[in-house]
């Protein structure tokens, strides 16, 4: 299973949308690093750099709720600790494994991909619909 940036993927916030699109980019980077032959180094490299990727974007949707008081910013900061708490996990894993191994391929498509389309059609895509109304005199 690989990631698509898809229409129902698409908040309408160029800044958070190009972000995720890179976002996809390295979670499908990481599942292709799975299959070389020296996965393991460049599984690791790959996947701490989505984790830092995925720190820098958090922390630009966490700051731009915060800039328009967006009334939910508790719960989608909760959704973000937990994403990180899964990569910390498959960072282990792989240490644990001593590579990709299918239950972590398996992870990442479960617990990666399928919470990443959840959480931008879910709340990244209210924080967009939020900023926009606020923007238009609550007009939709």
């Amino acid at each position: 299973m690989r990631a698509e940036l898809s229409e129902n993927l698409i908040t309408g916030n160029e800044l958070i949308d190009s972000q995720h699109k890179e976002l996809i980019d390295r979670i499908n980077k990481l599942l292709d690093s799975c299959e070389e032959s020296n996965a393991n180094l460049v599984a690791v490299k790959t996947l701490d750099f989505l984790a830092d990727y995925t720190d820098f974007h958090f922390g630009a949707e966490e700051n731009l709720q915060k800039e328009i008081q967006y009334p939910g910013y508790e719960k989608h900061k909760e959704q973000h600790e937990s994403f990180k708490k899964t990569i910390s996990e498959l960072e282990e894993m792989l240490a644990e494994d001593e590579g990709p191994s299918p239950a972590f391929v398996e992870k990442v498509e479960e617990h990666v991909i399928k919470w990443f389309y959840t959480h931008i059609e879910g709340f990244d895509r209210s924080v967009a619909e939020y900023k926009f109304m606020r923007e238009n005199n609550g007009r939709l």
